[in-house]
């Protein structure tokens, strides 16, 4: 594959997953002098920094980009004041037009957010041969058989470990030369990308005939002396978070569910919302909520989704920057989520969320799945709907015929691990994005309201207007 030629002759490629949001490091800059006492350490190192690749996995909006060109620029300052030689380094979003390069089917992937200490890496990658295939990160795993990964190891789910995208991970040269040949030649499955670390590693692990994962613990997300990579937070600081009526929420829901479901929103999070409206197929006044003409479907809700877009923009509603979309069994942080949008233009079009992929080895799209919450600015809905893009049918998955729609009109697919598809139960507890989730989904074998509390509920803030 073409995307492979820069790597060639490369002895190591660190593919740290400097995360999929560059935030916090901004705050952090690795002090040279820490850079300089690991200078003679790694002089003897098999490995130079010329022999480096190191793949940034930047996205295409426009503060991802930018983050992602200032960690390519400090990773730099960092190899001037070494001088042991350059590493090359890739912004994942400049390599390819193609957004579904963020998949590991149609390329090996990185990503945007971790502080790397060249020094360090070197130091680490020395005690591996490079003539041998090695797949290094900081280990997680499933503590139970968990719905996002299809069960898989069911009987001993903590036998199998994937690397955690926060601490980075690094694949040597002959591992990735193989899986470059064997992707080349073998007829891969076009279907879902859903939580690619997971993926990635069952993919190398090749069913017991590759390698497993090696546990690197300088790889770190806590900061410790010896730490390589180091990580601070998936939510940034980018001001102050953006107004409580620059955010339109809207809850989708039906008459099965209106006292079952509607309820755990009004005792958790509903108090969050500055602008929040019910949309139903039957109008309830003691809720209230709202039918929009479109009957009830059992899965998809394409049809009521395209209304609520439509009445967003409509002159019945207040005018707000942002459109969250969301299931009335998402639960959701809003205080986060407005914290989070401060980092994001309104006037550009950005669909928010969990990114999934469909398809994306045949050129097929991503999407933000649903039932961890959609966000949409106002420019990104009026560019849908003026497209004309829409629903082959009401009961169409809303948020792939989105992501379908979003992808022809070259809008792309912004994805944030703090959105949660599953149950906080379904991730490993030690993955960062658990701690400063924005939102998690579904109610089974749970007590949401516990859920909210322990996981998504801060202190209360001060209002705001």
């Amino acid at each position: 594959m073409s995307h492979y030629n820069v790597l060639n002759g490369y002895k190591l490629v660190a593919t740290l997953l400097l995360l999929w949001f560059a935030f916090s490091a901004a705050d952090k800059h690795t002090d040279p002098s820490h850079a300089a006492q690991h200078q003679e350490q790694t002089a003897h190192s098999s490995v130079g920094l010329d022999e480096l690749v190191i793949v940034i996995q930047s996205q295409r909006n426009s503060y991802h980009a930018r983050r992602g060109g200032q960690r390519k620029v400090e990773i730099l300052q960092q190899a001037a004041t070494l001088g042991q030689g350059v590493p090359v380094i890739i912004l994942l979003h400049e390599l390819s037009e193609y957004e579904g390069v963020w998949s590991i089917l149609p390329m090996i992937n990185k990503s945007e957010e971790t502080t790397v200490t060249l020094a360090a890496v070197l130091q680490v990658l020395s005690r591996y041969q490079v003539q041998e295939e090695w797949f290094l990160g900081r280990r997680l795993h499933d503590n139970e058989a968990s719905i996002i990964h299809h069960y898989a190891f069911s009987e001993d789910p903590i036998s199998f470990g994937y690397p955690d995208p926060a601490a980075g991970w690094a694949l040597s040269a002959p591992l990735l030369q193989r899986l470059a040949e064997r992707l080349q030649h073998e007829n891969l499955k076009s279907d879902f990308t859903i939580d690619l670390k997971h993926e990635i590693a069952l993919y190398i692990w090749e069913e017991g005939n590759g390698p497993k994962l090696t546990a690197v613990p300088e790889f770190c997300t806590e900061q410790r002396d010896d730490c390589a990579t180091t990580f601070t937070t998936y939510l940034p600081n980018c001001g102050d978070p953006v107004l409580k009526k620059d955010v339109f929420v809207a809850v989708k829901t039906c008459r099965k569910f209106h006292s079952e479901r509607v309820p755990v929103v009004k005792a958790t999070w509903e108090k969050d919302a500055g602008l929040l409206e019910y949309y139903s197929d039957v109008p309830d006044a003691s809720i209230p909520t709202i039918s929009l003409g479109v009957p009830n479907t059992e899965r998809g809700h394409c049809g009521k989704t395209f209304a609520i877009l439509r009445r967003f923009l409509s002159q019945t509603l207040p005018k707000a920057d942002w459109l969250l979309i969301v299931d009335d069994d998402t639960l959701i942080s809003l205080p986060r989520l407005r914290r989070l949008l401060r980092c994001y233009d309104p006037t550009e079009a950005v669909i928010l969320g969990e990114r999934y992929g469909y398809g994306l080895v045949q050129k097929g799209y991503s999407y933000s799945t649903g039932g961890a919450g959609m966000v949409l600015s106002r420019t990104a809905v009026s560019r849908l709907l003026s497209s004309g893009c829409s629903c082959y049918s009401d009961d169409a998955p809303d948020d792939m015929v989105l992501g379908r729609c979003f992808t022809a009109l070259r809008v792309p697919i912004t994805h944030s691990p703090l959105f949660h598809q599953a149950r906080p139960n379904d991730y490993p507890e030690t993955l960062i994005s658990m701690h400063q989730a924005i939102s998690f989904h579904k109610h089974w074998n749970i007590n949401p309201v516990a859920v909210y509390r322990d996981w998504l509920q801060d202190a209360q803030p001060r209002d705001e207007l």
